[in-house]
Parts: C-alpha cells; structure tokens; sequence
C-alpha cells in the first residue's frame, strides 16, 4: 500500500506541476506541453493534480475534453483506490 500512496503523490505533484508549467508557457508564448500528455498524465493516476491545476492556475477550464474528462477520471481513480483499500 505505501507504494500506491508514493506514486500517487509523485504522480500528482508531477501533473499539478505540469498544469502550471504550461499555464505559465501559455501567458508567455513559449512552446507548450502538448493537451495529449496533460491528459495522459491525468490518466495514468494524477487526476487529483490535474483537477487542482485546473483550479488553481485558471488552466484548461475551457475546453470540454478537460473540464469534462479530468473530474471523471478523478471520481473513477477514486473508485478504484477505495476497491484496493477495501479489498487488503
């Protein structure tokens, strides 16, 4: 179990990170990270940092494929997390 709660963490602070890196790149007119790795990054378990990157740097709250797709992988990551807990 303290391996899943390392690699969320990293994961997430890992995403969250992003969201604000490529916010800062948007103001600034620098080269961009790409929305696909954004919201693979999301997907692969650092929903909750995406979800906070979202929130806290105004970042992609626009677009559909993010407002829409990041929630709900965060309430099926969340599904799959309390599984794991419950079933140890």
């Amino acid at each position: 179990m303290s391996i899943l709660i390392w690699y969320l963490s990293v994961i997430n602070f890992t995403t969250w990170a992003a969201y604000g890196l490529d916010k800062g790149r948007a103001k600034s007119g620098k080269w961009r990270i790409p929305e696909r790795t954004l919201l693979l990054l999301a997907l692969i378990g650092g929903s909750l940092g995406a979800l906070a990157g979202m929130i806290m740097f105004r970042h992609k709250t626009r677009k559909p494929k993010f407002f829409i797709s990041v929630p709900v992988m965060f309430v099926v990551h969340c599904v799959i997390v309390a599984m794991l807990v419950y079933m140890k």
